[in-house]
């Protein structure tokens, strides 16, 4: 019993305590069937609820926004650089996003799965295998992060000439600096981003917002030193902010690596143990992260070829759909920030077998998330106009922007219900179905109806942003059946030999996806060049 209250006062005190740790286990056969009405268990209020969910979000939500205010202010800098290298450095900087996130998918499928089995260790109040866990994560993305290191460096050029084959030269040389030196601070990106999954993961939230937050305030500090040229430094245009990018990002995991030193940190690291790979929890984090990775990667493709068309347009109009991604990203914390809470919390739920708590973590999580989108959506129709003018002084861009912006609001609630969702199916380890509505739609959606409106139809900006906000609706629609049908709480830590069904036909269809798309974008080059101007539709 003093052993059992001891450690009880250690979760207290180093991760956020909830109502279900105040709960029995569930029975060794919980529901499973559709989500339906489900009654609150007696001594477990609302309150209590929204106060479970407030802790574990609003860490995240600041952190969150401070991170997307960095990067704000990372492309305001950039894009007031005198002359016509901040336009330059605009359609640099967005040309680099891509491609450095699609060599870290592996990283972030591992740290989902991570996410998912070290929050079912704490449900089921295991410690041990919590840190067990984490340790081989943090080798994992270790060895993997050094490996993706060198081939950035070495691919970079190639890399931003892939995504940029009508960007100018200055552009693309631009674009090249930054990101090889983006990818020499990988490891340490890589590392941060795998403590802060495991941090997450047992309900800590507020130590990633604060070092998170210390390094996004010297992001800014170096920005300014190495854009412009202050105090002594030398100016450095965009290859300066890409430094600064990268002095943040390794402080962030200094300090993160100082708090899973700490012995009496719920996760602790120590170099002194004998450490062993265990097959079993390799399987539990592939089990969960190999989808989530085929996710990734068909995401990036998705965005990759996305990026391309619209890169076709020119300069100026790359940088103007830049600003309204940025924006639109910044839209998007909102429901990041819950998706963290209903992560851990349906992780953690299914890990003590409450399936009845998943589902009213979940709604509870999701009907504060809505009543939040509603106020943000309307402060973004009221604002868009101003918000738009922070990044350019050019009136046909700002003009643009706003109306497109329009859009972007409309479908803001109906997307932060969707990313509070997909939140609770990667907790309960359900990745395999997110892979294959990401394939449907971010792949074959988003990117075909992109090339078809903006490269065929030729209806430029606005075509690239209708076939966007098809593809997040139709997701939404298919992740909302997903959870209603319940079948995410049957889902189980991996205990088969071999990778998920279904990774294999996503690929092929990924394929076949990119196939199709340079055949269609081929065809209507030949008839551009055969016919002048004329649409090959209407000649």
């Amino acid at each position: 019993m003093r052993t059992y209250r001891k450690e009880v006062g250690w979760v207290q005190k180093h991760a956020v305590e909830t109502a279900l740790d105040g709960l029995p286990y569930g029975p060794e056969n919980p529901d499973t069937g559709r989500v339906g009405k489900v009654p609150l268990p007696e001594g477990i209020s609302k309150k209590r609820l929204t106060r479970d969910v407030v802790m574990l979000s609003w860490p995240s939500l600041l952190e969150l926004i401070l991170s997307q205010l960095t990067t704000f202010v990372d492309q305001i800098m950039v894009g007031r650089i005198p002359g016509e290298m901040g336009v330059v450095g605009l359609a640099a900087v967005g040309l680099t996003s891509s491609p450095k996130f699609t060599l870290m998918t592996a990283i972030m499928a591992l740290n989902v799965g991570a996410t998912a089995v070290i929050a079912r260790s704490r449900g089921q109040q295991n410690r041990e295998r919590a840190n067990q866990v984490f340790r081989h994560a943090l080798l994992l993305n270790l060895i993997l992060s050094a490996l993706l290191m060198g081939v950035g460096i070495w691919g970079a050029e190639w890399m931003v000439r892939f995504m940029g084959p009508e960007i100018s030269e200055v552009t693309i040389h631009t674009a090249t600096d930054y990101l090889r030196i983006q990818f020499y601070g990988l490891i340490p990106l890589c590392l941060a981003f795998t403590i802060t999954a495991a941090l997450r993961g047992v309900g800590n939230t507020r130590i990633p917002m604060l070092y998170n937050t210390a390094a996004n305030a010297i992001n800014v500090v170096f920005n300014y030193l190495l854009i412009y040229g202050k105090l002594g430094f030398p100016a450095l245009d965009v290859v300066g902010a890409s430094i600064a990018t990268v002095i943040g990002q390794t402080v962030a995991f200094v300090i993160a690596l100082v708090v899973v030193l700490r012995k009496k940190s719920y996760l602790y690291l120590s170099f002194r143990e004998k450490f062993s790979f265990d097959r079993t929890i390799l399987g539990n984090i592939v089990q969960v992260g190999l989808p989530a990775m085929v996710e990734q990667v068909l995401m990036r493709i998705g965005i990759i070829i996305y990026a391309r068309t619209v890169s076709a347009l020119g300069d100026l109009k790359f940088a103007t759909h830049q600003v309204l991604m940025s924006i639109q990203s910044f839209s998007w914390m909102l429901g990041q920030a819950f998706a963290t809470a209903a992560t851990t919390l349906t992780g953690q739920c299914l890990g003590k077998r409450r399936t009845d708590m998943a589902v009213i973590y979940l709604n509870r999580t999701r009907a504060l998330s809505c009543w939040a989108s509603l106020v943000l959506m309307a402060l973004i129709l009221i604002l868009r106009k101003g918000i738009v003018g922070l990044f350019t002084t050019d009136e046909a861009v700002i003009a643009m922007g706003a109306e497109i912006m329009f859009l972007i609001a409309l479908s803001l609630p109906i997307q932060t219900d969707s990313f509070v969702i997909s939140g609770g199916l990667r907790g309960a380890g359900d990745t395999r179905f997110t892979a294959m509505s990401t394939l449907v739609t971010v792949l074959i959606i988003r990117s075909l109806l992109a090339t078809l409106l903006v490269t065929v139809l030729g209806w430029e900006l606005w075509g690239a942003w209708i076939a966007l906000l098809a593809d997040l609706m139709i997701r939404a629609g298919m992740i909302h059946l997903r959870y209603r049908s319940g079948v995410w709480k049957g889902r189980e830590e991996m205990k088969q030999r071999g990778g998920p069904k279904g990774v294999a036909p996503c690929l092929s269809c990924a394929m076949y996806t990119i196939l199709v798309y340079y055949n269609v974008r081929k065809k209507f080059h030949e008839k551009e060049h055969d016919y002048g101007s004329q649409s090959i539709f209407f000649p």
